[in-house]
């Protein structure tokens, strides 16, 4: 795997391991990560041990984790999903788990770097992702990224007794 790094917003990736699964279980777990989140159900273990087992392992999927250049210490999480060779596109996910590299660049910026290593490495043509329609600071972070809106699904989504908009956005290889 090539290098993707950002030396302004001070982040790296880097390909997750089984080592990363307790911080990746504590950061998906938390109220501020969950929130954000369609499916909202608590994450085990076991939930990421599959995961690994049946998506990373299969190469359905891709997560990597967004470290600081400075120090090492892994802050968030980048995912590619359902990686569909037919169509040569996947869905994009991200979480920043540690409360103080929120609101920085970080995301924006692993964000970016990931659609570098999808159009780069992989050979994908279109990475799409899915935010609920109310998280206008996600959405704006995209938007930085390259991504772009494509569409409103409404009410497509039951949290907590309530039907949420969700917003569809994608970026299209350059190339």
């Amino acid at each position: 795997m090539r290098e993707y790094k950002d030396e302004q917003a001070g982040i790296y990736l880097r390909l997750m391991t089984r080592d990363d699964t307790d911080l990746i279980i504590k950061w998906r777990n938390s109220d501020e990560v969950r929130k954000n989140f369609i499916y909202q159900e608590p994450f085990t273990r076991e939930s990421h041990e599959n995961w690994i087992r049946t998506r990373i392992e299969t190469g359905e999927a891709v997560q990597m984790i967004i470290c600081d250049i400075l120090t090492d210490r892994p802050c968030g999480s980048v995912y590619i999903r359902d990686i569909d060779r037919q169509h040569n596109k996947a869905e994009y996910g991200i979480f920043i788990g540690e409360e103080q590299a929120r609101g920085h660049g970080a995301g924006t910026a692993a964000a970016r770097l990931m659609l570098r290593f999808c159009f780069e490495e992989l050979g994908l043509h279109r990475v799409y992702l899915r935010a609920l329609s109310g998280n206008a600071r996600a959405i704006g972070s995209y938007e930085n990224a390259g991504f772009v809106r494509e569409g409103c699904l409404k009410e497509d989504v039951c949290i907590n007794g309530k039907y949420i908009d969700i917003v569809w956005m994608a970026a299209l290889n350059p190339d």
